[in-house]
């Protein structure tokens, strides 16, 4: 019979230290394979129930449910390249009047700068030339990282394709292998923490994909009211980078501010600004909490820290898996006996229980806060 053996804290930590240490290195090192793998995980627990509904309701077979689950994902992958595609080739035919515009913007700037902070131009330009030689030369890496960024996206979609295919198709095998693996005694905490992380992970996706498309009609709303340009490429953008955390909103205000300070000047460009700040707010205290809920809720720090951790490990792919796998790893912390501290680390402080908020939409219509 096994004992328990109980080591020093000295000799538990460096144990950890390593453990932690060794799989950092064996998911860099393994990018191309685990990126994917775990991304096609996320969207496979997105489609089970579809794919469930097409075996025991139509009479499927495993194959030709996982062939129509493909084909649904393809049609959507299809229509978001066909729409980037579309508004970045409007946008590059209009490249020379933007440029135009904003040079005629920028010489505002620069008369503006003069008056208030009495710069002369001289130097302005000097700064200027002094940046842009610096951007220059810099030209032929610049072109060598869009390419090899291009090229592992797509290196990425079709890794996360097929490893899709193949969870969905021997995806009992899996689920059978991780609840064998396991000791007679175990395999009941294992099943209900396998099933709690279908679940949950499956209503926070589903949660995101909705809040992407509200974060995508505010926003476009809000600089087409504006007048800005290129309104429904900036709100689709907006929508898909505010899965990132705090993060995400900040690059496409920047970016949209960009285009708004080009076509319309400081006015239009402060207008931009006060929009998306409105609208990150009402994101993270009416959408977030009635939409996606608080169940994989990670406190500000370690999302922060899951954001660096990813994007140094896995890129921009790792910025936006870091947040659910934080999730997934919380879940299986809050099941296990010793490792609860561990789990309440990462999630918000706990508060007194209070009645859940309601929206009312209308008469029929009636949002409530979500767990």
């Amino acid at each position: 019979m096994l004992q328990k053996i109980n080591l020093p804290f000295l000799i538990k930590l460096t144990c950890v230290l390593v453990s932690v240490i060794s799989i950092g290195y064996l998911l860099d090192i393994g990018k191309m394979i685990f990126a994917p793998l775990f991304f096609a995980f996320l969207i496979s627990l997105l489609f089970l129930p579809f794919a469930n509904f097409l075996e025991r309701k139509l009479r499927f077979k495993r194959g030709l449910s996982t062939l129509f689950s493909v084909l649904i994902m393809l049609l959507v992958l299809i229509g978001l390249i066909y729409f980037f595609g579309l508004q970045f080739s409007d946008l590059s035919d209009n490249w020379p009047q933007l440029q135009k515009q904003l040079i005629q913007s920028f010489g505002d700037l620069q008369t503006w700068v003069s008056h208030t902070f009495h710069i002369k131009f001289s130097n302005q330009l000097k700064y200027l030339n002094e940046a842009g030689d610096k951007l220059l030369s810099s030209g032929t890496l610049i072109l060598g990282t869009t390419l090899a960024v291009f090229t592992s996206s797509l290196a990425f979609i079709a890794f996360s394709l097929i490893f899709f295919i193949f969870i969905l198709n021997y995806r009992r095998v899996l689920f059978n292998f991780i609840y064998t693996v396991f000791k007679e005694e175990h395999r009941g905490k294992v099943q209900e923490i396998t099933t709690e992380i279908q679940k949950i992970i499956k209503k926070y996706i589903a949660g995101l994909f909705i809040q992407i498309f509200i974060v995508s009609i505010l926003t476009s709303s809000i600089l087409t009211i504006l007048g800005v340009k290129y309104a429904l490429l900036l709100g689709v953008l907006t929508g898909i980078l505010n899965v990132i955390p705090y993060v995400g909103i900040f690059i496409s205000a920047i970016f949209a501010s960009f285009i708004s300070f080009a076509l319309g000047g400081t006015s239009k460009f402060l207008f931009v600004l006060i929009g998306y700040l409105g609208v990150h707010l009402l994101d993270g205290n009416i959408i977030l909490p009635f939409v996606v809920g608080s169940k994989v809720k990670i406190n500000a720090l370690f999302s922060f820290l899951i954001i660096l951790i990813g994007e140094s490990l896995w890129g921009i792919s790792g910025m936006f898996l870091g947040i659910p796998f934080l999730a997934i790893l919380k879940i299986i912390l809050d099941r296990i006996e010793g490792l609860k501290p561990w789990g309440a680390l990462l999630g918000e402080e706990i508060k007194p229980v209070r009645p859940k908020r309601k929206l009312k939409l209308s008469k029929k219509i009636t949002l409530e806060e979500q767990d």
